[in-house]
């Protein structure tokens, strides 16, 4: 199984994750824009953290800058796929950290301000460290690989 993911170009895993988040992220601004709480089922923290003064940013929903945050990491990904542009590979890494110093922020307000976990943002905020992991990785070991046994 690990020889047939070697063989995946980078670009197209982060764009799945980024994809996920892309997903969750619209789930949750289309329910918080509409003036609802996102569906948690048995766990109820997510209705706890949707209705905090935390979950919002000058008015918008955090879940906004998440969707925007998943798009552009998205266009990098397959950018960096298609053109094999270095730099797309490093905006993509950039953009991921900046994310995940966010969610890290977020995370700490869930867990220590706010009392309550969003399943959700959790499941963002998981595919978003991969997605900062993976392109973190790739790019420490970009001088290392050569462009034919990376498959790009």
């Amino acid at each position: 199984m690990f020889t047939r993911l070697r063989r995946i170009h980078p670009a197209l895993i982060l764009a799945a994750l980024d994809l996920f988040g892309l997903a969750v992220a619209s789930y949750l601004s289309i329910v918080e824009l509409g003036g609802g709480v996102p569906v948690c089922g048995p766990i109820k923290g997510c209705e706890t953290v949707a209705n905090s003064q935390y979950s919002r940013v000058g008015g918008v929903p955090v879940a906004v800058f998440g969707v925007g945050l998943s798009l552009i990491l998205l266009v990098a990904a397959l950018g960096w796929w298609k053109t094999g542009d270095r730099r797309l590979l490093a905006t993509h890494y950039g953009f991921s950290l900046v994310g995940v110093t966010f969610e890290a922020y977020f995370t700490y307000l869930q867990v220590f301000v706010i009392d309550a976990i969003c399943v959700w943002c959790a499941s963002y905020g998981i595919s978003l460290v991969l997605r900062f992991l993976i392109a973190l990785v790739v790019w420490m070991r970009r001088d290392r690989m050569t462009t034919q046994a990376a498959g790009w």
